[in-house]
């Protein structure tokens, strides 16, 4: 009896063929087993309990980094095959259809005990990796997965290696990106004669003599330095012009995890899974590394090492006392994407450090770190890139039209949907800089190739100065489709509701720093009925006068000047002179430089003015993030507190006006900054939900959907999803995408293969 069966899902690079061949052996099946482009092929001889068996085995035990969405089967016709003597892993052939990419996957624990073993032959071999791990989509040409297409066919196999790859009796069998020490890539020191292990030992030298180094990894370069370095630690702030920005951890394992910070149940999994992704966590109490990591800031993002040379930075047998915590932040300069080759390193951030190390395996695509936060006991995205994308989000049941979605202007990603599949990119960056802009422009190319995409419309933001919207107009024109434009905070709950997968009609909550209104104004506070075809403005933050242009997103105090409207107040408080709000009162009753705003960031921003916690910000979301900061100091110490301050809506308009204030008005009267900054989120919690109720008595629909970048405030969700779940809402929220506008391509996606002719 012979069967074929078709594989759909993340069934590439995961050494799937392999595993089917030696599953295979062990029910004595008889046949082949092919990548296909879209899926994996298996064709089957034997008894037909024993192919049952085997097609169990194959569908509910595949290998652990396989994700099996679709198995299909059909028995052949006599005489359709020949009979087969053996089981064979065949040449890929290509086929059209659904394409599922590997995400890179971080360095398994048996390579890690192989890099570590003097008598193993891959004893220190900075690229160890087997059928289990090591880079995927960032050394990827094209589909199917096989070692021709990738950046690893510069390097052919020794005699060793290809015993390895070709026998089923191994880790590496049909491993695509093996190699060892004698036949694989190797690193340098850029700029020197120093290579191998002399390399290595230079850069441990350098990080342990306080100096910066960059590192290139699997996705791009990090910059590194002893974390408990005081002077080493500042010295990269000022050379990045960073000035308080937290900046990333890598430690060298989980021991040193717990000597530095609090886990929560279920965190230490995702430490040491196959992601590895940047995780938040809660500092601890007598934590080594030096308070400029994450200044004023109860989290920091910590990471363990997830590719060989990074552990290798760790432990090398040279006799030098290394540190094990390391600053591992992007390899870029402010506003450009990380740099993925020597040249872009030695072009863009040179000057950041003292020496670099690098190897010659190409990047073919970047992908920085993922990083995210913890909430309700699950990861919560805060950046989606390496180890999550390209992973696709599956809404097969609506439409199937293919559509590039080009995302938002900051924190950009893309997404390509094909077949209902919606695939977003790795990180890309703010798209403010050319270089970014160049990069999506590179990184769009080559992944409709690698997804063999032909988009049929492309989708963008209405903002009509957006670099990302001329990049769609430019693709548009060029390939002779149509243009979408869809609105910013629409998007955002359509993104929401891509990701779990809803289609039917919701109330959106679409809280943000900015976004272009329909109406020409600022909006960011926006409650919007919602479904895949159009929204209606259904309420909103009440509108106030958002004074200085784009200075005003940074400068929250200018926001809190033209809210209060009292300048003796306003000096009172410490949020700015006297003279300076009669200017901001000039401004705004003339018209001059100001625009009228519904933004919650902006009142976020204005809060933490009025209450001395941050009056402007160096990197976006500082004075509110500060702000949840004081508020959850609070929390902890006191256990909250019964907010007490004015949450009115009428007409769908929510007075936060009246609720900043008031929250002056206590200020002025002696009220504790923490206790005021945990007030106003509850306020803020009880105002939403009360816009919510108001909206289903008028719609009657009772699902929210909550996204925009203010949905990163954790304390915030952790006080509206329960009210929201009390009052008999169903509520979706994000989790596993991003809430700010590194999660809007998917929902601008939706949109598209819904709405495109």
């Amino acid at each position: 009896m012979t069967v074929c069966y078709r594989i759909f899902g993340i069934v590439q690079g995961v050494g799937f063929r392999p595993f089917t061949a030696v599953t295979a052996a062990q029910y004595g099946i008889r046949g082949t087993v092919a990548n296909k482009g879209s899926y994996v092929e298996i064709i089957a001889q034997g008894e037909p309990e024993r192919l049952s068996a085997f097609a169990d085995a194959v569908s509910h035990t595949p290998p652990e980094r396989a994700v099996i969405l679709d198995l299909e089967q059909a028995e052949c016709a006599p005489g359709e095959y020949p009979e087969f003597d053996a089981f064979t892993i065949i040449e890929s052939e290509h086929e059209p259809g659904d394409i599922f990419v590997s995400p890179d996957i971080a360095t398994c624990d048996k390579c890690r005990a192989e890099l570590f073993d003097p008598q193993n032959r891959r004893y220190l071999h900075p690229f160890i990796n087997c059928t289990q791990c090591g880079p995927r989509l960032t050394i990827l040409d094209r589909m199917p997965y096989d070692r021709a297409r990738t950046s690893m066919a510069e390097f052919p196999m020794c005699r060793a290696c290809a015993d390895e790859y070709f026998s089923p009796a191994t880790r590496r069998f049909d491993a695509q990106p093996v190699c060892c020490n004698a036949c694989g890539p190797g690193v340098c020191i850029i700029g020197s004669e120093l290579r191998g292990g002399d390399a290595i030992t230079a850069a441990r030298q350098a990080i342990a003599a306080g100096k910066i180094i960059a590192v290139k990894g699997i996705g791009g370069f990090h910059l590194c330095c002893d974390a408990k370095n005081s002077a080493a630690v500042r010295r990269l702030r000022t050379r990045k012009k960073r000035p308080t920005k937290p900046f990333a951890l890598m430690l060298r394992d989980m021991e040193t995890v717990r000597r530095e910070c609090r886990l929560q149940p279920g965190q230490e999994a995702w430490l040491t899974g196959w992601q590895k992704p940047i995780l938040l966590l809660q500092k601890g109490e007598n934590m080594s590394v030096c308070e400029e990591i994450a200044p004023d800031n109860e989290t920091v993002g910590v990471m363990l090492p997830y590719a060989p040379l990074q552990m290798l930075l760790f432990d090398y047998p040279d006799g030098i006392r290394m540190t094990d915590c390391l600053v591992m932040t992007s390899g870029n300069a402010r506003g450009a994407p990380i740099c993925r080759s020597d040249a872009d390193a030695q072009k863009e951030i040179a000057g950041f450090c003292d020496l670099m190390l690098s190897h010659d395996r190409k990047i073919r695509i970047r992908a920085d770190d993922s990083v995210c936060d913890w909430l309700f006991g699950k990861p919560y995205m805060i950046r989606r890139s390496r180890g999550f994308a390209p992973l696709p989000v599956m809404l097969r049941h609506a439409g199937d039209a293919q559509v590039l979605a080009i995302g938002g202007e900051l924190k950009n990603s893309f997404c390509i949907a094909k077949n209902g599949l919606l695939y977003a990119s790795p990180y890309i960056g703010d798209t403010a800089d050319i270089r970014t802009v160049s990069a999506l422009r590179e990184s769009v190319g080559r992944m409709c190739d690698l997804l063999e995409a032909e988009p049929q419309a492309v989708v963008c933001d209405t903002h009509p100065l957006y670099s990302t919207v001329t990049v769609a107009e430019e693709i548009a024109g060029e390939r002779g489709i149509p243009l979408l434009r869809v609105q910013h905070h629409y998007a955002h709950i359509l993104s929401c509701m891509a990701e779990n997968r809803c289609t039917e009609p919701v109330l959106g909550l679409s809280l943000d720093g900015t976004g272009y209104g329909d109406d020409g104004t600022v909006w960011g506070g926006e409650l919007l009925l919602c479904n895949p075809q159009h929204y209606r403005r259904i309420g909103h933050i009440r509108p106030f006068l958002q004074v200085g242009g784009d200075a005003s997103a940074r400068e929250g105090w200018r926001i809190a000047a033209s809210l209060l409207g009292d300048p003796a107040q306003c000096e009172a408080l410490g949020i700015c002179t006297a003279q300076e709000a009669t200017v901001i009162g000039n401004m705004a009753r003339l018209q001059v430089n100001t625009v009228t705003s519904t933004s919650a960031g902006r009142i976020f921003d204005a809060v933490s003015a009025v209450l001395g916690i941050r009056r402007t910000s160096t990197f976006e979301g500082e004075a509110s993030t500060a702000l949840m900061a004081a508020a959850e100091r609070y929390e902890a110490q006191h256990g909250g507190c019964p907010h007490g301050l004015p949450a009115a809506v009428r007409d769908g308009v929510m007075d936060t006006t009246a609720l900043v204030r008031e929250i002056a008005a206590k200020r002025l009267s002696g009220g504790d900054a923490g206790a005021l900054a945990y007030a106003f989120h509850s306020a803020m919690a009880e105002l939403l939900l009360t816009a919510c109720i108001g909206a289903r008595a008028e719609t009657g629909v009772s699902l929210c959907a909550l996204s925009g970048g203010v949905f990163q405030n954790r304390l915030l969700m952790r006080m509206l999803v329960p009210r929201l779940k009390a009052a008999d809402f169903t509520v979706l929220r994000h989790s596993l995408f991003p809430p700010n506008d590194g999660g809007i391509c998917i929902g601008q996606a939706l949109y598209g293969i819904r709405n495109a002719e």
